[in-house]
């Protein structure tokens, strides 16, 4: 099925097989954030599949070439959710941790998806919105300075960044270290050993990010730049 999103007019192709049967689904466009509702019985003409722009490399990754993405590959990395909700993406490989995690996020409504490596992190992000991601710094690789999924995520364009709370575990840095929060471009870190509390350090977290971008867009309104 082809699809195209109403309002920046990106265009999409998915399988009939990640639509659900005699249902309506939503897929929030990864360029523009709107919500583009997919009719199953309802015909789409026929358009190619359009990436988000990805140019250039960081410290090594050249996200277009490393991370090349066949047709069927990209169908697989749409995760299609049939009733509106917030979507997490968590990039954690160690049991023990998730297990810690995933309550939580069941807790607070989330959709969950779990990731097994950056590659994989990369084309979910590629064609999917997510609120949250949580990933800690070493995942996928041995220097946690060279993370190919924070270094993917602060490339993002300021329009889709600003869309996404990330919330970075380390073992290096104390829980909301801001200076780090800063230099790590993310926009909370949680140090492991206050997994415990991390329900109300997330809550708070989410709950500040939302009211500053609040007041931004009434500033941007109050200066008709929206």
């Amino acid at each position: 099925m082809n699809i195209q999103c109403d309002e920046c007019q990106s265009k999409f192709k998915v399988s009939d097989k990640k639509i659900p049967k005699g249902k309506s689904a939503s897929v929030t466009c990864p360029k523009c954030k709107n919500k583009i509702i997919i009719n199953p019985d309802k015909e789409e003409e026929d358009t190619l599949l359009e990436n988000p722009e990805a140019n250039g490399d960081d410290l090594g990754f050249n996200f277009e070439n490393d991370f090349p993405d066949s047709d069927e590959e990209a169908e697989r990395a749409f995760d299609f959710i049939e009733d509106e909700g917030k979507t997490a993406m968590i990039c954690e490989t160690d049991p023990d941790v998730k297990k810690q995690i995933k309550p939580i996020l069941d807790f607070m409504e989330f959709h969950i998806t779990e990731i097994n490596d950056a590659r994989d992190a990369i084309k979910k992000l590629r064609y999917n919105s997510y609120d949250l991601i949580i990933v800690n710094e070493n995942f996928d690789t041995r220097d946690p300075d060279n993370n190919g999924v924070l270094i993917y995520l602060a490339r993002l364009p300021m329009l889709i960044r600003r869309n996404i709370f990330v919330a970075m575990l380390s073992t290096r840095y104390r829980t909301m270290d801001h200076m780090m929060t800063l230099n790590k471009s993310v926009n909370m870190i949680i140090n492991l050993k206050n997994l415990n509390e991390m329900e109300r350090i997330l809550k708070h977290g989410l709950s500040d990010t939302d009211f500053f971008y609040r007041i931004y867009q009434e500033s941007l309104k109050t200066a008709g730049r929206v």
